[in-house]
């Protein structure tokens, strides 16, 4: 028997692409917007291509768009990931891939360039403020993609090559790459949209740089608050005397589950139980307020977990 497909399978994979197709918007919009407007510089595919795109002459720019050049580099890295790596790319990725450039092309044809720097100009540090907004959008737009299962390719297909031959983690790979193309844009001259001139090894080249680390930190703050930001849950371990009392007070009064796990005190060696329960953030307080009424002498860590995923909590098809 073949495969049948739900229509709410249907409604699922037509909102992961919706939402990879806004994720790639928020994407454009920053960088164009935002960051290349304030005279800052980024990493990744787009960063490479911004850096192509400035030292091309005239006649070619309008042809070879950011966008263009964006999907020029995505394919020749697919290529070279198929060739030494092997097929890992899926359709979701080539997706993405896709249209992170069409919507570079749109945004860049369709939007007026100084929009939201105008709207900026007569902040203080405005410049710093725009490329923090744009960083954000970036971050924005990739967290909702990966959160589709989709991926903007770039430099991680780079990471993937490198471990290929040699075990070292993606963070650095990604980096390494990141920083080799803010380097390289100190030797650019830029004129910016509002007629700045951005000479090699200036002021204002340094600065373009400086924007581009603060870029890359923002975009990955961003991409982990909004992956784990609606699955932010904790950890709560009590050590009491009573814990059978204890966990039956949680179970009924806070409504939550609990696990008994083995314990022994390192002095004492006495066996004993630790009352572990998993909560979200926002249960916390109110959990810790009955633990201190049922026992005000209880021993308690707490701490972060990324997610949870379970009755109760996220489902597994989440991920």
């Amino acid at each position: 028997m073949g495969m049948k497909i739900s229509s709410r399978d249907i409604l699922v994979g037509v909102k992961e692409y919706i939402l990879m197709t806004f994720g790639m918007f928020c994407y454009a919009f920053g960088w164009l917007m935002c960051v290349l407007p304030a005279g800052g510089m980024g990493g990744g595919a787009a960063g490479l291509a911004t850096l192509i795109n400035a030292i091309l002459p005239d006649s070619l720019t309008g042809f070879l768009t950011i966008g263009t050049l964006v999907l020029i580099i995505n394919i020749i890295l697919l290529i070279l990931g198929v060739m030494i790596v092997g097929w890992k790319f899926g359709i979701k990725t080539l997706y993405c891939i896709l249209m992170m450039s069409v919507m570079f092309n749109l945004v860049e044809s369709y939007m007026p360039p100084m929009l939201v720097y105008d709207m900026m100009a007569k902040v203080d540090a405005h410049n710093l403020l725009l490329v923090v907004v744009g960083a954000a959008s970036c971050g924005l737009g990739i967290a909702v993609s990966f959160m589709q299962g989709g991926s903007t390719g770039g430099t991680d297909i780079v990471a993937m090559i490198i471990n290929k031959f040699r075990t070292v983690s993606y963070g650095k790979v990604l980096l390494m790459t990141d920083c080799g193309i803010l380097i390289g844009s100190l030797f650019l001259t830029t004129v910016l949209d509002n007629g700045t001139v951005i000479e090699p090894l200036s002021d204002l080249a340094f600065a373009r740089m400086i924007y581009g680390f603060i870029m890359i930190a923002v975009i990955g703050y961003t991409v982990d608050f909004v992956q784990s930001g609606n699955q932010q849950s904790n950890q709560i371990m009590i050590f009491c005397k009573d814990y059978e009392a204890m966990a039956n007070m949680i179970m009924t009064k806070a409504n939550r589950g609990a696990t008994l796990i083995d314990a022994m005190g390192s002095y004492s060696k006495t066996p004993s139980k630790a009352v572990m329960v998993v909560c979200r953030k926002r249960d916390t307080s109110t959990i810790l307020k009955f633990v201190r009424e049922e026992d005000p002498n209880a021993f308690i860590t707490v701490g972060s977990v990324m997610g949870v995923y379970g009755q109760g909590f996220d489902a597994l098809n989440k991920l």
